[in-house]
């Protein structure tokens, strides 16, 4: 393939991702590595998503037993459809878990003091429009960002890693 047509693919690769399009490259790895440089973390407002096979009550049960399981502290379960339904307001399911170690959330403020504000670690459990069941939480990479953390990469790549896992275990 000549450079032109690599520069003019790579190029309509960056106007697509802008777009929020997903685009799928095959058998050209310069554009598929300019690809994965780009900024996802702006690309999904820093946020990481996935979908649930459970309903948002039993989704949020299976996380609340493993983050219990893997000895992190749950500090508060939100309820925000019954609290809507409460205020006479309607709300599809949507429960949110906040919960941390502060083994692991002291470091990244003493890194940033403003990372406090996005502390403790929250999953949102909601469903979207098509009924389906949604995990969502924030991209440790996006916190780094935000609060221009230096310094502790190990510590924002074992936060990712423990979300990961917590997420990908709730929905086996």
């Amino acid at each position: 393939m000549n450079n032109s047509l690599k520069f003019l693919l790579l190029g309509v690769l960056i106007i697509c991702v802008g777009c929020n399009k997903k685009v799928t490259v095959q058998n050209n790895s310069e554009a598929t590595q300019a690809l994965m440089v780009t900024d996802t973390v702006t690309e999904n407002n820093g946020l990481t998503t996935i979908s649930s096979p459970y309903d948002v009550t039993d989704t949020t049960n299976r996380l609340e037993k493993v983050i219990r399981d893997k000895g992190l502290t749950l500090f508060t379960r939100i309820d925000h459809s019954a609290n809507a339904q409460q205020a006479g307001e309607e709300l599809k399911p949507t429960q949110l878990l906040i919960f941390g170690n502060p083994k692991v959330g002291t470091p990244l403020m003493q890194c940033s003091a403003t990372t406090a504000i996005d502390l403790p670690q929250k999953i949102l459990v909601w469903q979207n429009d098509n009924n389906q069941t949604q995990i969502t939480y924030n991209m440790p990479a996006y916190l780094q960002q935000r609060h221009s953390i230096n310094g502790c990469d190990e510590v924002l790549e074992k936060v990712s890693g423990v979300l990961k896992n917590i997420t990908e275990q709730a929905i086996k």
